[in-house]
């Protein structure tokens, strides 16, 4: 039988993991990712799979590994990650781990991970939206997790929310990463807060800037979820990244303002939900991803 790794590329760490058939986390591991050090990451993600084997004390696996980009139709590469993790783009990772290696866009990893184990596990079709220092986001469609024609469906956080503000790194204007990533706190509070996390601390201080900062950003958020919703339809939308921390000072206004602006004939709407795997949502869909393939 075989064994099921799972690897999530991320920015500073490296994530790994090694589940079960249902989908259950056996071992877990972490690793600094060191971008900019040359081969240093790849080697470190062969080690993490070594380790893992030899913990599972497995003689065939099956690995999958979450990475930032866009995955090439087969899932066997990043076809597409400029400026970051440099020698990403069509490495062949089935070569270098010599074992059968499937490539999957992080975002839609996150939710692969939450359909088979978590927020969405009941879930027929389901929105992921992850708030960090960008914002990502995925797409579940009758069960499966939909990558679209070049495997680029579910980058929410590129829709348009104000056409008349900055564009950002794929070049639209006032995109919902603008509007509440980490990437551009600075600018939105003014230069007064470095992360989403210090302004949240002010705001819990009673600041009224920081306060009006928070809410315009999730009132934005909203926007852009009810806008998804009414396209895709789903069930559920589930809420992840480092951001989706604030708990209760971000999904009240987010399911005030949800209400507000989403179309709900019959007052039906889809539940909004919290992600339940937290960091190791990109590893376990990654080893997930590996099983259904």
């Amino acid at each position: 039988m075989n064994s099921y790794i799972g690897i999530d590329l991320g920015g500073t760490r490296i994530k790994g993991v090694a589940i079960d058939a249902n989908g259950n986390v056996l071992h877990q591991t972490y690793t600094p990712t060191n971008d900019g050090e040359g081969r240093v990451w790849k080697a470190a993600i062969k080690k993490t799979v070594d380790d893992l084997k030899q913990k599972l004390n497995a003689h065939k696996i099956v690995v999958g590994i979450s990475a930032p980009g866009l995955p090439s139709k087969e899932n066997t590469v990043i076809g597409f990650m400029p400026g970051r993790l440099e020698g990403l783009e069509n490495f062949i990772w089935s070569d270098y781990l010599q074992c059968p290696t499937n490539v999957l866009n992080d975002g839609v990893a996150a939710l692969v991970a939450e359909a088979k184990t978590g927020a969405a596990k009941d879930s027929t079709n389901a929105v992921m939206v992850t708030l960090g220092t960008g914002v990502g986001g995925a797409l579940l469609i009758n069960k499966q997790a939909y990558q679209g024609s070049f495997n680029k469906a579910g980058h929410i956080g590129h829709m348009v929310i104000d056409s008349n503000d900055d564009c950002d790194v794929t070049g639209m204007p006032g995109s919902l990463e603008e509007c509440i990533g980490n990437c551009s706190i600075e600018k939105r509070s003014k230069g007064k807060f470095t992360s989403t996390h210090e302004l949240l601390i002010a705001m819990r201080n009673g600041d009224d800037f920081a306060k009006d900062v928070w809410l315009t950003s999730v009132k934005k958020l909203a926007i852009g979820l009810a806008s998804v919703s009414n396209i895709i339809s789903p069930d559920t939308i589930v809420v992840g990244g480092g951001i989706a921390e604030a708990n209760d000072d971000l999904f009240i206004p987010l399911n005030k303002w949800f209400d507000e602006f989403e179309w709900q004939p019959g007052g039906i709407r889809p539940q909004i939900t919290k992600a339940m795997h937290g960091d190791l949502a990109g590893a376990i869909g990654a080893a997930c991803f590996a099983m259904q393939k």
